[in-house]
């Protein structure tokens, strides 16, 4: 027990911090991802044959890209080839800013192709009828989708996208590979460094990561009983 406090108190090994970086990287991503994914979902249902196809190349394409490969590319093909900078060349933390951002990026291109596929199949569970009506009334199919169908996709597919924000809060380890601080960059630093301790170091982030993950877990599977669509 005594290890761990001097693993906390311990100024080089900057939990905290590092967690936090975590949660950033998840928090941001998350955001973006449904964003872009409820996006990709409308195209994937879309009547324009272009807009379809897209969306189907897309999903398949960055679904089945491993996320370290996805990540190594913003890194080294956008920044690093392109010379595409997310952050000021003037600030002092412009490295660690862009790789951050860069970071966020990758995971949103992939995590966006799993809510997709979520939010598609809720789109799915609405009854056909519901969406024929609101087009004979003159409703367009943008409309239809945002004040009929996706409301109701939503709610019924909030399990599934619990499961899509966790796996992404574990996923967000992949970031280290490109040199953002967050957690696993700071446990292969502890690895190195603490080589008689490492059961411990092993034990401290996967408890951390359950108080992350089982609190989250809780709480979306909460969310969805509360707003599920009773059929």
């Amino acid at each position: 027990m005594n290890k761990v406090f001097d693993f906390l108190n311990n100024p080089d090994y900057n939990l905290v911090e590092s967690f936090w970086m975590t949660i950033k990287l998840t928090f941001f991503s998350a955001i973006g991802a449904m964003i872009w994914g409820t996006i990709l979902a409308g195209m994937r249902v879309s009547p324009v044959p272009i807009m379809r196809g897209f969306g189907t190349v897309y999903v398949n394409v960055f679904r089945n890209t491993p996320l370290t490969v996805i990540i190594l590319f913003t890194s080294l093909g956008l920044s690093s080839t392109l010379g595409i900078q997310l952050a000021s060349s003037e600030s002092s933390t412009s490295l660690a800013d862009n790789s951050f951002r860069l970071a966020i990026l990758g995971f949103i291109a992939y995590t966006a192709t799993f809510v997709c596929e979520s939010i598609r199949s809720g789109i799915n569970t609405v009854p056909v009828g519901q969406a024929e009506a609101a087009r004979a009334l003159g409703l367009t199919f943008f409309q239809v989708l945002r004040i009929i169908v996706l409301p109701q996709a939503f709610r019924s597919v909030i399990a599934p996208l619990a499961n899509v924000l966790i796996a992404l809060l574990k996923n967000t380890t992949v970031a280290a590979i490109i040199g953002v601080a967050e957690a696993s960059l700071l446990m292969s630093t502890m690895v190195e460094n603490e080589s008689d301790s490492l059961f411990l170091v092993f034990l401290v982030f996967a408890a951390v990561f359950v108080a992350l993950v089982l609190p989250l877990g809780l709480l979306m599977g909460w969310i969805a009983k509360k707003v599920e669509v009773k059929r």
